[in-house]
């Protein structure tokens, strides 16, 4: 455990991607197995592990030290692992068991052993390996690190090419010693236990300044970027698979939109909620989507409730033969005959958008016709499909924000190395009220500031705080006196979940106005207005 939790140290204080690839490359060259395996799927959210409730590890520290004291202390360190393994009063010889070691016996325990096997632990790990420990069995393991990420740095320390590491990772299982003995060379050919495996998609860039004057606009096809998720589905032979843009398998969330048996091959698209084009019903919102996302399973209630479809935008693979290679304008070609043969209500197809220069594109980009599109894709009918994100075949071009200028109301310490900041933020739009002018919560927001601009908020909060919820923060907002920050998100939608009546998608931090009083920030007709009809 304490080579692991080593790791988990160090990549929490570096900030930089190239930084992080480093170490984690590094740990996967030289850690034994199966640890490194096991931690690989950790990091790459593959691993399963008999979780923990937090409230277990709570009810451990209260056996060892004050709960009075515990509580202060958390509340300051704001993250439970970091605060237990700290003040936790270790009984008995300190220890160091493998990470691999530690969960396999962790999933060979029984319901009535888990218990005594934790506050064994506790007792016999360090500090940094207790950390590590408890973010494990506690399912709270961020640290920056994505799945792509841990796979890109899999790839880089034994030389290969991150394509060719996915072509096999969905068919491999941890703690993945055939994995790391192919990628070694100790054994030439690597045994897939499943042929339905995830390819790497092809990314657009955005748009840049003077990008459009290079272009010609005959080159390009454009379709709506729609706002679901970038999906890829999978079949071959008798299993089928959904993944997810970084390569998830999220087919149990979603068993309805896996492909019939008259499908084989590898279609490129967006899950969506709601109908498709050819039952002509109306297609949902992102936060509809969200009712599904990270479920393991599903219920027949939640599968009408909110009925996912697929929207096609590419063919990868048909009948077993790879069309990677072909032009888009002979896969598009080719996705149109497989989509007309698949279900209806499950599946239809990304439609062209007809423009014959730039101005006119600009000008549907901006007022598209359903308030689920969040701009324009734009791709050269004659490239090939190319794993990465190659500047020049695929472009984005996304709707210009919303903003409004919002009001700080609460804020909430972040984790990891944003733990001792208030980072997480809740801000409030002005509306009448039975007492006059009141400030109701429209959103929150964690990120879009600088380090220095953290700095400014999290000692405005410390300063200003009028009452606490838990770990929750109340600070002083009234129309003389606040914190006003411009708040910038892509999209907007009723919702009866909010007391605002409304939902905000990607909310961010635009800049800090400290040149304004809460008097002047906006109102709640402001987003009210903004609303689609």
């Amino acid at each position: 455990m304490r080579r692991f939790a080593h790791l988990l140290d160090r990549l929490l204080v570096t900030p930089s991607r190239n930084g992080k690839l480093a170490l984690l490359s590094e740990y996967f060259r030289t850690a034994p197995d199966p640890d490194r395996g096991y931690g690989l799927a950790a990091l790459a959210g593959t691993l399963t592990l008999k979780s923990v409730k937090p409230a277990l590890i709570r009810e451990l520290v209260a056996e060892r030290m004050d709960p009075i004291l515990f509580q202060w202390s958390y509340d300051y360190v704001g993250d439970l692992a970091e605060t237990v393994s700290l003040v936790w009063k270790p009984e008995g010889e300190p220890g160091d068991p493998g990470l691999g070691e530690t969960i396999e016996a962790m999933n060979a325990l029984g319901r009535t052993e888990v218990r005594g096997f934790v506050r064994a632990m506790l007792d016999r790990l360090e500090t940094s390996p207790r950390f590590a420990f408890i973010k494990l069995v506690t399912g709270g393991l961020r640290i920056g690190v994505s799945g792509r990420l841990a796979r890109q740095a899999l790839a880089d320390a034994f030389g290969r090419g991150v394509d060719d590491l996915e072509a096999v990772w969905h068919g491999v299982s941890p703690p993945y010693g055939d994995l790391f003995a192919w990628l070694e060379g100790r054994t030439a050919e690597l045994t897939i236990e499943s042929p339905a495996v995830f390819r790497s998609p092809m990314l657009a860039t955005p748009v840049g300044e003077g990008d459009l004057e290079k272009l010609d606009p005959a080159d390009f096809a454009a379709e709506w970027k729609w706002d679901g998720i970038r999906i890829q589905l999978v079949k071959s032979g008798a299993t089928c698979r959904l993944y997810s843009r970084s390569g998830d398998d999220i087919s149990a969330a979603f068993p309805e939109v896996l492909a019939d048996d008259t499908f084989e091959g590898v279609i490129d698209g967006e899950l969506l909620i709601g109908g498709t084009a050819r039952s002509n019903a109306a297609t949902r919102t992102f936060s509809d989507l969200q009712q599904r996302l990270n479920r393991k399973t599903v219920t027949r209630k939640l599968i009408d409730e909110f009925p996912a479809f697929i929207r096609a935008y590419d063919l990868l693979d048909e009948g077993g033969v790879d069309r990677r290679d072909l032009p888009f304008g002979e896969r598009r070609q080719r996705l149109e005959d497989v989509v007309s043969r698949l279900p209806h209500d499950r599946f239809d197809l990304s439609p062209l958008v007809s423009f014959t220069g730039w101005d006119e594109l600009d000008r549907l980009r901006s007022t598209p016709p359903d308030p689920v599109i969040e701009g324009v894709m734009m791709k050269r009918w004659d490239s090939p499909y190319q794993a990465g994100r190659a500047k020049g075949p695929w472009f984005k071009w996304k709707r210009n924000p919303y903003n409004v200028d919002a009001v700080l109301l609460y804020a909430q310490r972040g984790h990891g190395k944003r733990s001792g900041y208030y980072s997480d933020f809740t801000f409030g739009l002005w509306r009448d009220g039975e007492a006059g002018p009141e400030l109701v919560p429209v959103g929150k927001a964690y990120f879009g500031f600088t380090d220095a601009e953290l700095e400014v908020l999290d000692r405005f909060v410390r300063e200003n705080t009028v009452e606490r919820f838990g770990p929750v923060r109340s600070v002083r907002a009234e129309p003389g006196f606040g914190f006003v920050v411009e708040l910038a998100f892509e999209g907007i939608q009723r919702s009866t979940r909010h007391r605002s009546g409304v939902a905000l998608r990607f909310p961010r931090i635009a800049r800090l106005r400290a040149d304004k009083l809460p008097a002047d920030a906006d109102r709640l007709a402001v987003l009210e207005a903004m609303l689609p009809p």
